[in-house]
Order: C-alpha cells, then structure tokens, then sequence
C-alpha cells in the first residue's frame, strides 16, 4: 500500500493531466457529479494539510519572519497584479477576468510544499508561506478581488471571507487539533496524506472540467495562453526577487514555486458559489489546476538540478 501511495504522490502532474484529458474527452459522466462535492473534497485537502502542521511549522514565521514576509508580499502582489495586467493586454471578457483575478488573488496552492521538497527548496520557508499565506487568505483573497475586479463585478467579500473561513481555515483547525491531541492517528495517517491529497486535487479537477469542457472549448486558446503566462511569470518573479534580494538558491525555489503555485481549486469554488451570473469564471481556475501541476513538476526537476 505505502509503494501504491508512493507513485500516486509522485506522478501527481501526470495523474491530473490525465484526468482533465479524460474529464474533457468524455465529460457527460464527470458533469453529472454535483459541484457541491467540491467544497468537501477541497475541506479534506486543508484537513489534511493542518493534520502535517504542528507547531514547529510556524517557527520559522518567528525566527525567519524576513524570509516568511518576503514570501507573503510576493505572493499576494505579484499574483493579482500580473492576473490584473493579462486580462488588460489581452482584453478578455468580464467574467474570464474575473477567472484569472480570482486564481491571483487566492493563497499558494497545498501542492507547492510537495513540488518544493522535489525541487530541494527550502521546505520550512515553503509550508510557513503556505500556513501563512492561507491563514491570511480570508481577509485578503476578497479585499484584492474586490480591489481588481469590483470595477466590472459585484464582489461579496463578505460572503467570500465566510465561504474561505468553512472551507479552509475550519478544516486546517480541525487537522491541527488532532494531530496535537491524536498523535498516534496521526502518525499512522501523515504517510497517506501526499497520495490521499494527490487524489482529491485530482477528482476536483475532473469535476471542473468536466462541468466546464464546453466553456472550455468557448474560451479558446486565449485563455489557456493567459494562464499559462500568470503561472509562469509568478515563477520567474518569486524567482527573481528572490536573486534580487540575495537569497539562497533554496530560498529562491520555494518562493518561486509558493508565489506561481496557486490553491486554484479554491479560486473555481469562490467563482461557482458567489458568482453565478459570471459562468465562465471557473474556467481560469480549472486551467490552472492542470497547467500548475505540469509547470511545478517541470521547476522541480530544473530547480532540483540547480541546487
């Protein structure tokens, strides 16, 4: 069993890939699974996530808070502001728009500390970002979206903050309690965690795009193009501020793969429940659920190379 968990975990880019392909091919079976289950799905992901924490994790917030700040700042300016700038250039619709600000605007997706561990980064600064990032994300995902989007779009920030609260600050609690007051569990359950994770990112995805294959279709290359380009420069920028700083080569790949790695499953849950007059804006997020996974393994072997 631990060998089984053990590929899942690290062919994770390759399983997303081909569930999106197959999700897409043949989406009549995928569609018919309620997008509710998205929430629950991506509520067991944080859990899983707060049962990994303790709190060492957040030490490095404490005697690293240059390093964590470093990470954070960029990860909630260069994101949104690149996601403002493509949907500029590119003169994409309203509610594609919409799509990209959201991916840019939510926290670092939980795949970043995975990809960060392949790529021989600094692992501590790369799930102190996440704790952190994520932790923040309540009040800072709908105050940039409102700021990006709430010209062209009626933004719930409230409803947005409340929404990220049940559906990943809950959970992570929840995962930390009882990883404080079950270690036992724990201990038996953390080895699981990276093939059990690998596959609820996989079912959502395969719920998005299932959902979403004609729109797919409908948003053209365009789309893609615009998120391919979001990712890739949240990459290269983490990177390069980190070089611009003088910070370590590790130092450099966490912040790169945290700032470009988004939770873009979060951004198709915030679009499907508080904007349903804005269809299309799943599609961004369920673009970049594929395309990060890719992108991460293909740094990871780069980056670990660098090192």
């Amino acid at each position: 069993m631990k060998k089984i968990c053990d590929f899942i975990a690290r062919w994770m880019g390759v399983l997303v890939l081909m569930m999106a392909v197959v999700s897409f091919l043949l989406s009549e079976p995928f569609s018919k699974i309620d997008t509710w289950l998205i929430n629950p799905m991506l509520g067991l992901i944080m859990f899983g996530m707060g049962l990994t924490l303790n709190v060492s994790d957040f030490k490095v917030v404490f005697s690293r808070p240059k390093d964590v700040l470093i990470g954070c700042l960029a990860q909630f300016t260069i994101m949104p502001l690149m996601a403002w700038l493509l949907t500029k250039a590119f003169g994409l619709p309203a509610d594609l728009a919409l799509g990209v600000i959201l991916v840019g605007c939510c926290p670092g997706g939980t795949a970043s500390n995975v990809i960060t561990y392949l790529a021989k980064g600094d692992l501590a600064l790369s799930v102190g970002m996440t704790a952190t990032s994520t932790l923040l994300a309540p009040l800072m995902t709908p105050f940039l979206t409102w700021l990006m989007a709430g010209t062209f779009v009626d933004v719930d920030a409230w409803g947005m903050l409340l929404s990220i609260v049940y559906v990943v600050i809950a959970p992570i609690v929840a995962g930390f309690l009882i990883q404080k007051y079950l270690p036992t569990f724990t201990k038996h359950a953390v080895a699981y965690l990276p093939a059990f994770s690998t596959l609820m990112i996989t079912g959502v995805v395969g719920i998005i795009v299932g959902h979403n294959a004609d729109k797919l279709m409908t948003g053209g290359l365009i789309v893609i193009l615009v998120v391919v380009l979001h990712n890739l420069s949240g990459l290269a920028l983490g990177y390069g501020l980190g070089r611009l700083l003088g910070l370590s080569h590790a130092k450099r790949a966490a912040i790169s793969i945290e700032v470009g790695m988004q939770n873009s499953g979060l951004a198709c849950s915030l679009a499907t429940l508080h904007f349903a007059s804005a269809p299309l804006a799943t599609i961004p997020g369920a673009i970049f659920s594929v395309w990060h996974n890719i992108s991460g393994a293909l740094v990871a072997k780069g980056y670990g190379v660098k090192n």
